[in-house]
Formats: C-alpha cells, sequence, structure tokens
C-alpha cells in the first residue's frame, strides 16, 4: 500500500468510525476484518453489513471523489458487498451531519459551483443528449426489468402480493381517476417514456393524448406501440422540447420528468404548463424530491446518480416547486406521498435486471454496466426505504378547476418490508413532506 492510500485510508475509517445507523464490517485484501458504526436506537431497524475491499485504490477514490468514488470504485471492482440496500441505507442515515456540514461551505463554493452549472445548464441541445445518455440505452435494456406497461416510475402497490404490472397499472388509475379523465378531455403529457400513460389514458377513458418526449428512441417506441394499439386517432407523440409546445388542453400529466429539467429552469417549466392549460385545467405531476437542505447543497455538487446515470438531473424540494408555482396562476389542490411504493417498485426492478442479466450480455452489455446499474438501483431502493428522497403526486390546479379529487391512499404501506418513515427528526427548517437529502 502506498503512502497516499494509507493517508487515504485512514482518513475513511476516521469517518466510519462517525457512522451510527448500523455496523459496517470491512474485510481488507489481507483478510483483516474491522467494524465501523453503532446501531441506530429503537424504533430504527438494526442493519449490519460486510463490505470486502479487493483494492487499496478504494481509499483515495472515497477521500478524493466521495459519492463519485464510491461508485466509480465499484464499477471498478475495487469493493465488493453482498447487501448494497443495506450498505447505502446505513451510509443514508449517517449522513444528515455530513449534509449540514456542507451546507455551511456553501457560501464559499456555491457562488463558483453554480456559475459552473449555468454553463452546463439544461438548454434544448443538451437536454437532448442527456436524455439520450439514459433512456436512449436499449428497448432491451428497459424491457427487460420493466413491467409490460414500460412504465420507469414508481407504482402503487394495493395489496402486499400484487405484481409490478398491477403496481404499475394502478398508478395509471390513479393518475387518471384523480384527474377525472373522460373522452371530452384533451390531455398533455410531458415526457412520453414509452408510451404507458398515453395508452392507458387513450384505450381505457376515451380520452385524446398529446404526448412529447426529446428521447428518440423511446418516441420511436411509443408511436409504434399507439399503432399497434389502434390508437393514433386518440393519440399524438411529439418528438419536442417542452419548451416548444403550443396551445391549450383540458388536463395535463408529468411523471417524474421534472428531475431532467434543472433546477435553473424550474420557472420555466411551471410556466409552460400554466400556459398549456385552460383556465379550469389541472394537472397532475408525479416527482422524486428531496429536502429543502438536500436541494440547496445538491445544486453545487455533482453526486453518484449524475456522474454515471442521469447527467443534468436535479431533484427538486417541494419548496423549489412551490415558489417556482407560485409565480404562475397554478395553485396546489392536494399532494399525496406514495413514497413507501418505490421501494419495492426498484426491488422489483432490480430482481428482473439480474434475472435478465445473461441475455442482456448478449445484447452487449458488460459486466462494469451491470455492476453500476446493480448499485443505482440498490441505491435509489434504500434513499427511498430510509426516506432520504420522496415521492409524490401533486395537483396543481388554474383558477377555474372546480372538481373535487379523489380521497387519499390508504395509510398501510403496501408490504411487511416496505419503506416506512425512520425516527429521525426532520431537518429543522424543512416542516414539509420531505425528508433529508439524497447524495
Amino acid at each position: 500500500m502506498s503512502a497516499r492510500e494509507r493517508a487515504a485510508r485512514a482518513a475513511v475509517h476516521a469517518l466510519l468510525r462517525r457512522v451510527h445507523g448500523g455496523v459496517i464490517e470491512l474485510r481488507e485484501p489481507d483478510g483483516t476484518l474491522l467494524a465501523f458504526g453503532t446501531q441506530a436506537p429503537p424504533p430504527a431497524t438494526p442493519l449490519r453489513v460486510r463490505v470486502d475491499v479487493h483494492s487499496p485504490a478504494l481509499w483515495v477514490e472515497l477521500a478524493l471523489h466521495h459519492g463519485v468514488g464510491f461508485g466509480r470504485a465499484y464499477m471498478d471492482g475495487l469493493w465488493s458487498c453482498e447487501d448494497l440496500v443495506t450498505l447505502v441505507r446505513i451510509a443514508a442515515r449517517a449522513m444528515e451531519a455530513g449534509d449540514r456540514a456542507r451546507e455551511r461551505f456553501l457560501p464559499l463554493v456555491g457562488p463558483l459551483q453554480r456559475a459552473s452549472w449555468r454553463l452546463k445548464a439544461n438548454t434544448r441541445a443538451r437536454s437532448r443528449e442527456r436524455i439520450a445518455a439514459h433512456y436512449d440505452l436499449g428497448d432491451e435494456l428497459f424491457s427487460r426489468f420493466l413491467d409490460e406497461t414500460m412504465m420507469y416510475s414508481s407504482g402503487i402497490f394495493e395489496r402486499p402480493d400484487a405484481t409490478l404490472h398491477e403496481a404499475s397499472v394502478a398508478k395509471l388509475e390513479r393518475i387518471c381517476r384523480t384527474l377525472d379523465l373522460g373522452p371530452g378531455d384533451h390531455v398533455l403529457e410531458i415526457g412520453t417514456g414509452w408510451g404507458g400513460f398515453a395508452l392507458h389514458a387513450a384505450g381505457r377513458y376515451g380520452c385524446r393524448v398529446t404526448t412529447t418526449t426529446i428521447s428518440r428512441a423511446q418516441h420511436a417506441h411509443a408511436v409504434a406501440a399507439v399503432r399497434a394499439a389502434g390508437l393514433s386517432d386518440r393519440v399524438e407523440v411529439l418528438l419536442e422540447d417542452y419548451r416548444d409546445l403550443r396551445g391549450q388542453y383540458d388536463k395535463l400529466v408529468s411523471i417524474e420528468m421534472i428531475e431532467a429539467v434543472g433546477w435553473e429552469h424550474l420557472d420555466t417549466y411551471f410556466r409552460v404548463c400554466a400556459e398549456r392549460l385552460k383556465p379550469d385545467g389541472a394537472m397532475l405531476l408525479q416527482a422524486i424530491v428531496a429536502s429543502d437542505r438536500a436541494y440547496r447543497v445538491e445544486r453545487a455538487s455533482v453526486g453518484f446518480i449524475n456522474a454515471f446515470i442521469f447527467p443534468g438531473g436535479t431533484l427538486p424540494s417541494m419548496a423549489a416547486i412551490e415558489h417556482s408555482v407560485g409565480r404562475t396562476d397554478l395553485r396546489s389542490v392536494r399532494l399525496e406521498d406514495i413514497t413507501a411504493h418505490y421501494a419495492p417498485t426498484l426491488r422489483l426492478w432490480r430482481e428482473n435486471f439480474l434475472a435478465a442479466w445473461p441475455e442482456l450480455v448478449d445484447h452487449g452489455y458488460d459486466e462494469r454496466f451491470r455492476r453500476i446499474w446493480e448499485l443505482y438501483l440498490a441505491y435509489c431502493e434504500a434513499g427511498f426505504e430510509e426516506r432520504r428522497i420522496q415521492d409524490v403526486q401533486v395537483t396543481l390546479a388554474k383558477p377555474r378547476f372546480r372538481a373535487e379529487p379523489l380521497p387519499p391512499l390508504p395509510a398501510a404501506a403496501p408490504s411487511a418490508t416496505a419503506a416506512r418513515p425512520t425516527a429521525r427528526p426532520a431537518d429543522a427548517d424543512d416542516d414539509r413532506l420531505t425528508a433529508a437529502a439524497w447524495d
């Protein structure tokens, strides 16, 4: 081990000694077994996990590059763990103090970091490139782990034994019924995905749907799916940036697309939504959100998800959403927390992905891709389990909207192993729905 690696190892060990949300056992390359951390007090679930270190280069990656180094080191095989979800859950519990510390440095580094972000802002051209980097990875990938609806967003599990397909359909039903869709409605969808919502809304509720995406692969898939379903007279699929849309619609739906907008364009996004709705219109937004503190900190940094999975993405906070909505004539009429349903959704995606891996190898995906995607899915599952991030459905309405929204979902978690709130107190400056930060 080099002097640089020894120094990095000492620094990382010092941080691990401060872990309080569970116990991490490290088995080093020479077989030495070290334990770090303490269990969180009840009622938090006791967590314990072992990590095998395969190279001392891991310490340098973690010490210098933090979350990005964590992901890159796993992708490169510098460490392994049989239970990635538990490992990230322990890390998530320990991050809160780090978030507060990072926030204190924002006055020093924030302006420079934000200037850097503006140079990399989601312009129309850059948005297309960034969306393609993730969503154009190939239908053979996404079709192997998503269900038949091809919905790449949280489902809603109405029964503990519900399938992934049933959860996706339940989510689509919830959206359509919340907006009281019917044959007389013309719906605009911002963020087509693979066409799951448009097909469901037009096929089951008889409404017209205009849906837009900037992913060429998703556009081609959705056009073919609409044609195959015989719904070309009711569904129009556009290959167009949301900022270039025209016309007015009765209802608007956007399902986990806002994360790709970028913090610097939130005002523009909601202004467009407001302009595209008729005076009595309403929209349903499904969004992954972070706490106010996380939003402030992550705007000035690049984490694992940004670096390897969703370039240019930003999780908004509820305060940021409310601020931008407040600059329009839209008003919030309903907010529902569906976080408990995302961990089981991600668990099933990860199981499907790993089960399909032998087939994916035949399509050219390599071992480094498998490792980073397995970590990505586990990372997000752990985030929702610990409520580091949350998923919400927000109904926004124009001034003349008068319809009555649905009653809330039952409070019970979807299964015995589904995500539940932890005992950690919320941030002192954040009494809204959201929990702690997502690194």
